[in-house]
């Protein structure tokens, strides 16, 4: 991995933790866990391309509706497990100073959340990606993506050994072969786990993913191919959840919750019987 370069370097962390949700419920008893991928544009709601220009100016600045969208975000995300969330802000101007990510997980209740901050701008700008989750990971590292810096991906693993879960979090590139190098380089970072799943805007189809990028040999399933974007008048299958076959598919959907510009990705998986609630730890 040391052929990649970045201006941040790998990094090894624990979540921050919301004391007053530890006693929330991990793991279903029945072993599914329910996971959900979201591009939130920074809370930004787009309606027509027209808007990308005409709202322009949210990027930069608050507004008034950002924290009614992040208010139905983190409603939303009170019926999953663990959720991969691209285009948070940090904490900057335009935000209100809010670290979206860390508001997300007091809305939806998650004993655990990371942020990812990936292209800092100050006060004006704290590009990131998120994690939230119910269950506490056992590891977590954050990796800065290769290419122009702003790209990363969040891996988290929970159990240990050959049937721990490993999962990744991303927020790909634009461009084919910066993408391909991204895949590359997530593609070492999985290779040694049996249990694999990988979440995010993934700027591409399936069918590119699976069969022409390096992670074509790994035999993942994208079980979701319905289009994500744009949300108003959906047409490219852009944000994904792919799963190892050792994973056993529930149910899949694409949600109809056009806030931002991307629609959520809904996955339910039933886990092994070597990763049960038993065998991962919920609490502290």
């Amino acid at each position: 991995m040391g052929r990649f370069r970045s201006t941040r370097s790998v990094g090894l962390h624990q979540p921050q933790v919301n004391e007053h949700h530890l006693q929330a419920t991990g793991l279903p008893a029945d072993g599914r866990l329910r996971l959900l991928s979201f591009n939130i544009q920074v809370g930004i709601s787009t309606e027509r391309y027209r808007h990308y220009v005409t709202r322009s100016w949210q990027h930069l600045l608050p507004h008034n509706g950002r924290a009614g969208n992040l208010q139905k975000i983190g409603e939303l995300l009170g019926d999953f497990d663990l959720v991969a969330l691209q285009e948070a802000d940090g904490g900057s101007l335009r935000s209100g100073y809010v670290n979206q990510v860390e508001h997300l997980a007091q809305l939806g209740a998650f004993p655990y959340w990371y942020q990812q901050l990936n292209r800092n701008l100050g006060r004006f700008a704290q590009h990131s990606n998120g994690v939230l989750s119910r269950l506490k990971p056992q590891h977590l590292e954050d990796h800065p993506l290769p290419g122009p810096a702003g790209r990363g991906a969040i891996l988290v693993r929970f159990g240990e050994g050959e049937d721990a879960l490993i999962v990744v979090m991303m927020h790909l590139a634009l461009g084919s072969k910066t993408r391909a190098r991204q895949l590359a380089y997530i593609r070492e970072l999985i290779g040694g786990y049996r249990h694999q799943i990988l979440m995010g805007d993934m700027n591409t189809h399936a069918n590119d993913l699976l069969d022409h990028s390096p992670l074509r040999d790994l035999g993942l399933v994208a079980p979701q191919v319905e289009a994500t974007f744009p949300s108003w008048r959906p047409q490219r299958c852009l944000d994904h959840i792919l799963l190892s076959p050792s994973l056993t598919l529930e149910r899949v959907e694409v949600l109809a919750q056009p806030i931002s510009d991307h629609l959520p990705v809904a996955v339910e998986i039933r886990l092994p019987d070597a990763l049960t609630v038993d065998t991962l730890p919920v609490l502290s």
